[in-house]
């Protein structure tokens, strides 16, 4: 198998506007064989656009032997019931975020694909953003020192009012936007432990009943502490990364980032510590201070990856087709997005004003 023969079950933004959208370019490695959706003029673009077969009800499609993958695109609350049934027929499956309300579920799913001996993906296809990949370079080439403390911020100013805004849906900002900033998050943190959780919602303008504004912290003995910030109360732009380090620190956002460092072994050595008042040489009280010489550096998106969802989609893709077709191990692998769920549930135990019966 050289070409992945492709359903997707939904036709909506994510559905159409993202996986169908990068499928169809991508002729070498994909072809979109079969579209389901209940609507009928959504299945009837896709005819004319995609050139496929359609259907009303995606259990037609599990009748098909000539599918190598099935995508996952149902409204958020089906992801599961929907992924079971697709392993269960025993075909392929990638999901969309989010994964899953709860880590029972992740298990259940899990469980599934290796009775059904298949493959279990999920769309975490912000792991491939520039941005995220060159803070990452930039922490793991030590340059900065000790990590002390790391903030994410995906925040934007917005009112909501569609089913996303809703917890009967699996709405929420957490849940919307928070798969793609959680999952960098937990890459800083660590994927082999579990961190202590502290997390605030609120609901501020949304019209549904699920939380608009979400910050958690994420601790740990040994780790770098992180913030994770998800609002749409956010009028004025915040960078998406803030790195704290004990030699220098970094700012950036999805299109830039700036960030300076010293050499300590070149810096000169703080005077003792001195329980006296500090003076100047005149006598007058002093401030203690060190003359730091910094080494600066910037960093912008290349051109070529400027289209963030088209450079996240390629990659991810790529990297499925290579195991689909090679049998290389996902980098992604569900076990590692059940960190995410158990985080983003402990996350909605902490806030009964908002989720009240978890």
């Amino acid at each position: 198998m050289s070409k992945v023969r492709v359903a997707i079950i939904g036709q909506g933004r994510s559905g159409r506007d993202i996986h169908a959208d990068w499928l169809k370019q991508d002729k070498g490695r994909y072809k979109i064989v079969a579209i389901a959706d209940p609507m009928k003029d959504r299945r009837d673009r896709a005819t004319e656009e995609l050139g496929c077969e359609a259907y009303k009800d995606y259990h037609e499609l599990f009748n098909r032997d000539d599918l190598d993958l099935i995508v996952n695109t149902v409204p958020s609350h089906m992801h599961v019931s929907v992924a079971l049934e697709i392993l269960n027929a025993g075909f392929n499956c990638l999901t969309e975020k989010p994964f899953a309300g709860n880590v029972k579920d992740v298990d259940k799913m899990i469980a599934a694909a290796k009775k059904a001996k298949r493959l279990l993906a999920v769309f975490q296809q912000s792991r491939y953003a520039p941005y995220f990949e060159q803070v990452r370079k930039v922490v793991d080439s030590g340059v900065l020192g000790r990590i002390v403390q790391i903030n994410i911020a995906f925040n934007k100013f917005a009112r909501r009012y569609d089913w996303q805004t809703l917890q009967e849906f699996m709405g929420g900002e957490l849940m919307n936007t928070g798969p793609h900033p959680l999952d960098q998050a937990l890459q800083f943190f660590g994927t082999d432990i579990m961190p202590e959780v502290f997390c605030h919602m609120d609901l501020v303008n949304a019209k549904g009943d699920a939380e608009d504004h979400c910050t958690m912290s994420l601790r740990g003995a040994g780790r770098p502490l992180v913030n994770v910030e998800i609002s749409t109360c956010c009028a004025y732009s915040r960078p998406t990364y803030q790195v704290y380090g004990s030699c220098g620190g970094l700012e950036g956002t999805m299109s830039e980032a700036k960030w300076r460092y010293f050499d300590p072994t070149v810096v000169p050595k703080a005077p003792r510590l001195s329980k006296k008042p500090l003076r100047n040489a005149d006598g007058t009280p002093a401030y203690p201070k060190t003359e730091i010489k910094w080494t600066e550096r910037k960093w912008k998106v290349p051109k070529s990856q400027s289209d963030l969802f088209t450079t996240i989609s390629k990659r991810f893709y790529a990297m499925l087709h290579n195991t689909l077709t090679k049998g290389v191990a996902l980098e992604i692998p569900p076990e590692q997005v059940r960190q995410q769920i158990a985080v983003i549930e402990e996350c909605q135990r902490q806030n009964p004003h908002i989720y009240g019966k978890k």
